[in-house]
């Protein structure tokens, strides 16, 4: 994860917001143990207790578990995977979407550019 924070944003979203693109990208594996609050802490740049609030908060949304004893843990249950990755895809898609609305472009304008773009000649 790059932690570059912006303004716009609380710091404790984005922390939320970048695990949740680690998790749903496959960067952090299932099960994959998380390191401890401390040290993701100073590895953000961060202090531990946004990086502790970020953490329940992805508790909360099933992203992330708690072992009493041997620390946190990505989610091994796939439909929650599912789930953020879904949610995601559909943030950015909306902001997309809004954006191209704002060019002029209809959604049936858009469908064509997205169509030509996965041509094999085309510029993606």
């Amino acid at each position: 994860m790059d932690w570059k924070f912006r303004q716009d944003a609380p710091i404790y979203s984005q922390i939320i917001e970048g695990f949740k693109l680690s998790i749903a990208s496959g960067e952090l594996k299932p099960g994959e143990k998380l390191r401890s609050v401390r040290e993701l802490a100073a590895w953000a740049g961060v202090n531990p207790n946004t990086m502790q609030r970020a953490l329940s908060e992805l508790e909360r949304d099933g992203l992330v578990y708690a072992q009493r004893t041997s620390g946190r843990f990505v989610t091994e249950e796939a439909d929650a995977v599912g789930r953020v990755r879904r949610e995601l895809a559909s943030e950015r898609l909306n902001e997309f979407t809004a954006f191209m609305n704002r060019l002029g472009y209809t959604g049936e304008d858009i469908i064509e550019l997205i169509k030509e773009g996965e041509k094999p000649n085309g510029n993606s």
